[in-house]
């Protein structure tokens, strides 16, 4: 039965990947993912801007309209997706539908609405059975009870380590990976033909560069506003971390280690790279991307919904070179099919997604269409070839996911204002030893 309903998926997929033949989602997709870019707190302001701008030019708008999702119906099912998940998702819906006798619907609604409105619709019975989402959710949505845990059995076998790691949760499996995203090293190779062998060597390398005037930024690494998120790799590679692990691997909120030693040491190193110029405050995300795509910084650091920017430029991916002999982790991201704990269909959207949609080809449909590397390692072995897609593949491999613990909520915030402090001239270990408290103060709040 199962194989039956993976060759009517295939079908699916196959008749929408030949519909799409000659079109190009670029925009599309680009437009829609930078709001799910790195869900830890990344700031892509370009998108803030044009939000601005747009909401600008209604100068005869006098109050804010507060979202409603699309109402769910008679559907027997209900799939919330994003405007780039969606066009993927309704012909497998549309053949489940049709091999099972239901109405199954995907409804498109913004990513950044779908977390909050799953909490206040689904206990309404307006809510959805299926959202594809962010790993990083399930500390609060686990928390409150509003998604439901999913036994994938044998097919875990079939995702990356990570992924699956990051859709755990006290023990338990809270959905179906589809995507990972990470950053990683970008370098110009007509300005850095070789791959620095170590973080010292790239420092060297870029600070040279910048001395002889061939480039502006030595490093475009994106800190206007401070991003602990981005600076995560270096900080780790030196012994820091965020939360130490439990027994079971799981997040432990009561080991902070942002001040812990080598979290201090980071805090110097952070302060001694601002003072030389290799990392500067003032690099903006739009500094990070018009430098290195003009071809006055050698190295950037970012992810996938960046590199679209750098066509004019010669460059590669790769890992960020160890620091100091320590090796760079970058925070790892990874996305989903999650069902919903006030879904009354919970065993048809368990078949929905292990039988419909744990295939290569929806894989591959999910990563045409996003351009994220995709979390099944078979169809990741597809897309390899493509030397950005290995790039950030092999610098993810290193990689951790972001914490998805509840008293992640109360990290970001703290320590950007401890690197602002840092890159502004304070003094390190008390900007770092100071957020660590308040952290902690917030944590034991609740």
């Amino acid at each position: 039965m199962r194989a039956s309903r993976r060759l009517i998926a295939f079908t699916a997929v196959a008749a929408l990947v030949g519909a799409a033949c000659g079109s190009d989602d670029t925009s599309n997709s680009s437009s829609s993912d930078t709001t799910e870019a790195a869900s830890g707190d990344t700031t892509v302001t370009t998108d803030a801007s044009t939000a601005t701008t747009e909401a600008a030019t209604d100068v005869t708008t006098t109050e804010t309209t507060e979202y409603q999702p699309p109402a769910r119906g008679d559907a027997d099912l209900v799939i919330w997706a994003d405007d780039t998940r969606t066009p993927v998702l309704e012909p497998i819906a549309a053949a489940f539908s049709e091999a099972e006798g239901l109405n199954v619907q995907v409804l498109e609604v913004p990513f950044d609405q779908i977390r909050d409105n799953l909490s206040i619709q689904g206990p309404a019975g307006e809510g959805p059975d299926i959202i594809i989402g962010a790993h990083d959710w399930l500390g609060e949505l686990v928390s409150n009870g509003v998604v439901e845990p999913v036994d994938l059995g044998p097919a875990a076998s079939e995702y990356s380590d990570v992924a699956i790691e990051a859709f755990s949760y006290d023990g338990q499996t809270y959905g179906l990976p589809y995507a990972i995203e990470n950053i990683a090293l970008i370098r110009n190779t007509d300005l850095v033909p070789d791959a620095p062998a170590t973080f010292e060597d790239l420092e060297a390398t870029a600070l040279q560069l910048q001395s002889d005037g061939t480039v502006d930024v030595p490093l475009a690494i994106q800190q206007d506003p401070a991003d602990p998120y981005h600076n995560f790799p270096l900080f780790s590679a030196l012994g820091g971390y965020v939360f130490g692990t439990n027994a079971d691997g799981s997040s432990n909120p009561d080991d902070l280690g942002i001040d812990s030693e080598g979290g201090l040491v980071a805090a110097q190193k952070f302060a001694d790279w601002s003072a030389e110029g290799l990392i500067s405050k003032d690099v903006s995300y739009d500094v990070m991307i018009d430098s290195f795509s003009s071809g006055r910084a050698p190295f950037a650091i970012t992810g996938p919904w960046a590199v679209g920017e750098f066509s004019d430029v010669n460059f590669v991916v790769e890992p960020i070179p160890p620091v100091e002999g320590g090796t760079p982790q970058v925070f790892v991201g990874v996305q989903g099919f999650m069902i919903s704990a006030f879904s009354e269909n919970v065993d048809l959207a368990k078949t929905f997604l292990l039988d419909y949609l744990d295939t290569e080809e929806v894989q591959l449909a999910l990563y045409d269409a996003g351009g994220r590397p995709p979390a099944m390692t078979a169809a990741f072995d597809k897309v390899k070839t493509d030397p950005i897609i290995a790039g950030f593949g092999l610098s993810g491999q290193q990689g951790t996911p972001l914490p998805a613990i509840p008293a992640m909520s109360n990290v970001f915030d703290e320590w950007t204002n401890a690197y602002s402090g840092i890159f502004t001239g304070g003094d390190p270990t008390a900007a770092f030893t100071n957020a660590a408290a308040a952290i902690r103060a917030a944590i034991a709040a609740g």
